[in-house]
């Protein structure tokens, strides 16, 4: 039986995940561009963007695509798929380090580095958006897609979903931003608007 026939899985969280990802480098393009990247916020938020990264792609690597591989056994076109997803993440591995020794050495080389990194980057998440998810949303039910996500809860902990919450909303549009929300389930909203949130909000990433 195919997802479809179990319900539509519904691909908010990653989306906006992804998002998120996309826009905290266009923030240190932006910061390398202006000389900034020595600031503590700048350097707060590449450490988050990083922490991020690894509990996301760890994840996928230890539980999603495992379970897609099962569910697509003998078509080799779509295995196929599921290899490259995870070559995609090794791939990410040399940019990655890269960027993090150039902010460490606070380089003047850095900006290329980082446009270097969101190359490898968006074409892993556009691959994924364009090709395994739609295969993710014919093989896997909404049941097999909570499996993830509470894995990836519990990959986060609490200390990691406070922080989690606060940076995937972080320059959301309103309605978006009430979607994605709404998708974490109560009382996370709640919790969020008075504990997590201000409290993201005080650590000012990539401010000065």
């Amino acid at each position: 039986m195919t997802a479809t026939q179990h319900g539509k899985i519904d691909f908010t969280v990653m989306y906006v995940t992804h998002d998120a990802f996309r826009r905290d480098l266009d923030r240190l393009e932006a910061a390398a561009a202006a000389g900034r990247t020595g600031t503590r916020g700048v350097r707060a938020g590449w450490e988050n963007f990083k922490n991020q990264l690894d509990v996301h792609h760890s994840v996928e690597d230890a539980v999603l695509w495992p379970r897609v591989e099962r569910a697509v056994a003998g078509r080799p076109a779509d295995l196929e798929l599921m290899a490259e997803m995870t070559a995609e993440h090794a791939q990410l591995h040399p940019p990655l380090a890269a960027v993090d020794e150039a902010m460490r050495r606070n380089a003047g080389d850095l900006a290329p580095l980082v446009k270097e990194l969101s190359s490898v980057l968006g074409h892993h998440m556009k691959h994924e958006e364009n090709s395994a998810l739609p295969l993710i949303q014919d093989v896997l039910s909404p049941g097999d897609w909570s499996a993830f996500r509470r894995a990836m809860a519990r990959r986060q902990g609490p200390r990691g979903a406070a922080m989690y919450v606060p940076w995937v909303a972080d320059g959301l549009g309103d309605e978006e931003r009430r979607r994605f929300l709404r998708m974490m389930g109560p009382p996370v909203p709640l919790i969020n608007r008075l504990f997590w949130q201000p409290r993201y909000d005080k650590r000012d990433l990539w401010g000065n």
